[in-house]
């Protein structure tokens, strides 16, 4: 299992939401550059971002930051939030990242997500943000009727690249993540599954290498607040 750190960007800034809530936003950084450096300095050999503009608004906002992240680091980039069509998934590769999270198209549009997964095999994958079981779109501001377990095998067999799964009841609440959803999606398809939403600690993450078939663990908060030491945290988990 590899350990992600994560950057959130709100009007160009570093920040994180408390359960995808925009009105409760702590701002981190305004300097994404040097987070992203920082990250790649500890060990990271990925770096998590989300547009959180875009994925409220359905369109590209934050470019200039995610250029500068890309800039900044040879490390890999994946970067979730607005991407809903081939030309933003375009976009988002001329900017310089390694991967694009499809997320809301993937409820309101499957057949648009379908598209932008056989036209970059390997290189695009899906983002399942959980309510209750249920996947969340547009920037979790709804919440749709689709079991998150179901989508997930609904679109295995496009060979989608992973599946971010993140439990929003505990996305920057430094609280656990849930431990039983992600080990019961890991263990029904055999796409790679990345963790996310609430990581709070070294513990957290040896609980969650535990799981089989989990690729990877996305951590923002607990690394900002000063509960997680990055460097040790991916030394300690192989």
């Amino acid at each position: 299992m590899i350990v992600i750190p994560a950057i959130d960007l709100h009007h160009g800034k570093v920040v994180r939401l408390k359960k995808g809530d925009f009105n409760a936003v702590t701002v981190y950084s305004d300097s994404v550059a040097l987070i992203a450096r920082s990250f790649e300095d500890a060990g990271a050999k990925r770096i998590h971002v989300v547009d959180l503009d875009g994925s409220l608004e359905g369109r590209r906002i934050n470019a200039d930051s995610i250029k500068a992240i890309c800039d900044a680091v040879k490390v890999e980039v994946e970067l979730g939030g607005g991407i809903r069509t081939l030309a933003d998934a375009d976009e988002a590769f001329g900017l310089g990242v390694s991967y694009v999270i499809l997320g809301t198209v993937i409820i309101r549009d499957p057949d648009a997500a379908i598209k932008i997964l056989k036209a970059f095999p390997g290189q695009a994958a899906l983002g399942i943000d959980a309510r209750d079981g249920k996947v969340a779109t547009s920037g979790w501001t709804e919440t749709s009727t689709r079991d998150a377990f179901e989508v997930a095998r609904e679109f295995e067999h496009i060979n989608p690249a992973f599946i971010v799964y993140t439990d929003i009841s505990r996305d920057g609440m430094l609280t656990g993540p849930n431990f039983d959803a992600t080990e019961k999606l890991a263990s029904s398809v055999k796409t790679p599954i990345i963790a996310s939403g609430g990581v709070s600690s070294l513990e957290d993450l040896i609980e969650l290498n535990k799981i089989k078939g989990l690729f990877g663990a996305i951590t923002g908060k607990a690394i900002y607040e000063g509960r997680l030491d990055l460097k040790q945290a991916i030394k300690e988990i192989k």
